[in-house]
């Protein structure tokens, strides 16, 4: 007998006792909806980021790249990663936008941020998702540069983890954020940058 069979006997031998029913049968009293309207969605996920140190812009559609020019701008970053399939017009010339497909590491360390979009966002744990379609890139873009510009539509906002599940596809390559990355020590000090951007900043597109 492998491991692997002398664990699976064990969990069989301990679910004999499990009493007879279907799942359905389980009591499931958890919300499926927060019951806020949208305004109230962009505050509660506005309040969550800030609470993670995350710097939280709102624009017209009409004023997205003007924002995303001001965010830049306040950065002091140049040259920056996008990926594919993420359209950024109008943008001033002394931007430099780099495509993210093929970049080594060191490329995307030495840049001076990354902007990308995302899938959805869940107002009440303040956390965006990216599953890396079109305008998120692959993992290493929000994982290396030091500085992470998110574009966010509010009807791209939820108000809980199940709603955002429901809307997410579990085959692809989900990133959970909420917050900068950010660890401690037994110390409790706070170390900003671990593993991932220092640095998150997000833009709310609303309807105008």
């Amino acid at each position: 007998m492998t491991g692997r069979d002398e664990v699976l006997a064990r969990i069989r031998t301990a679910l004999t006792d499990r009493p007879p029913g279907p799942d359905s049968d389980i009591p499931r009293g958890y919300r499926a909806a927060s019951g806020l309207d949208p305004g109230q969605l962009l505050d509660l996920l506005a309040g969550r980021l800030h609470d993670y140190g995350c710097a939280v812009r709102r624009a017209a559609p009409d004023q997205l790249m003007a924002t995303v020019t001001a965010a830049l701008a306040d950065r002091g970053a140049r040259r920056v990663v996008v990926p594919a399939g993420l359209v950024l017009t109008g943008l001033p010339a002394d931007i430099e936008l780099v495509g993210g497909d093929g970049l080594s590491a060191t490329a995307l360390d030495a840049a001076d941020g990354v902007i990308t979009g995302a899938a959805v966002a869940i107002a009440e744990t303040g956390t965006i998702v990216l599953d890396g379609s079109a305008g998120q890139g692959r993992r290493a873009l929000s994982l290396v540069p030091d500085y992470h510009l998110c574009l966010l539509r509010a009807d791209q906002v939820v108000g809980l983890v199940g709603e955002a599940l429901a809307r997410l596809d579990p085959t692809r390559p989900l990133t959970w954020i909420s917050g900068p990355s950010a660890t401690s020590d037994i110390e409790l000090d706070r170390v900003n940058g671990v593993h991932g951007p220092r640095t998150l900043e997000v833009i709310l597109t609303i309807p105008g």
